[in-house]
């Protein structure tokens, strides 16, 4: 399957398999939107993203965590 900006919950499941030591409460959106490009089942235009999508993402792995 692969992943699309409007899959945050999905993506932050990922992220939290990937980096399960990061706190998603101080991460830097630079950080987060280049972690989320490196993701192997991440398939989308990068130029999709913006703030709001990497908050719902954030908040998404907040929750999860």
């Amino acid at each position: 399957m692969q992943l699309k900006w409007i899959d945050s919950l999905e993506i932050a499941l990922e992220l939290l398999e990937k980096y399960p030591e990061v706190n998603p409460e101080t991460i830097r959106f630079t950080d987060l939107n280049e972690w989320i490009l490196a993701l192997d089942c991440f398939d989308d235009d990068p130029s999709h993203c913006n703030e709001r999508v990497l908050e719902a993402i954030q908040a998404n792995w907040i929750a999860e965590k």
